[in-house]
């Protein structure tokens, strides 16, 4: 297992010209703004880049793994250590980044989707809400809301959201082949 570690948002910026950004983001997400540099590798398509990133890393780039808080980042680390490949984690991720003024880059002429935090909320506070109403005819309805308040409780305890993960399943949140593949080719050339 190679080693993991984690570098602050100051310390990342201060040696940015000598690592290799990786966004495990959705593609939305990363449209919203990203360190300069980064190539966009959602968490959910991680397995099908660990060949490009072994090579980068057997080539000896330093690679530095962000999504908006540090969590993502910290399991793909995890990931990427179990197939031998060292990665560092950004620290408070892309949030503690811009939050400490530091540059982020957009892509010319592209609208992001909303942010997955963002895209929870509304998912979750509509089913809610839902099964609120309609527990006022149906009673059994009500159990959509427990359900859901059920999984946020459970979300905030273990620091995962099931939630995040279908929604990042939907089309907008999917890069498309081509950048993914042009993200892969300029890993491994």
């Amino acid at each position: 297992m190679a080693p993991t570690t984690a570098l602050t948002a100051d310390q990342a910026n201060a040696r940015l010209h000598e690592l290799t950004v990786i966004d495990v983001r959705t593609p939305g997400e990363d449209a919203s703004g990203h360190l300069p540099g980064a190539h966009n590798i959602p968490l959910d398509h991680l397995d099908t880049a660990l060949p490009a990133l072994k090579t980068a890393a057997d080539r000896g780039d330093l690679l530095l793994i962000v999504c908006a808080s540090g969590a993502r980042s910290a399991q793909a680390c995890r990931r990427l250590a179990d197939q031998g490949i060292t990665a560092a984690a950004l620290t408070g991720g892309t949030t503690a980044w811009t939050q400490l003024g530091h540059d982020t880059h957009r892509p010319a002429g592209t609208r992001a989707p909303w942010a997955m935090d963002r895209q929870v909320r509304l998912a979750a506070g509509s089913l809610v809400l839902t099964g609120l109403i309609a527990g006022q005819r149906w009673n059994a309805a009500r159990r959509l809301s427990a359900g859901v308040a059920g999984g946020l409780v459970f979300s905030a305890l273990t620091n995962t959201c099931g939630l995040a993960k279908i929604l990042a399943k939907l089309p907008h949140n999917q890069p498309k082949a081509t950048d993914l593949d042009d993200t892969l080719a300029a890993l491994t050339g």
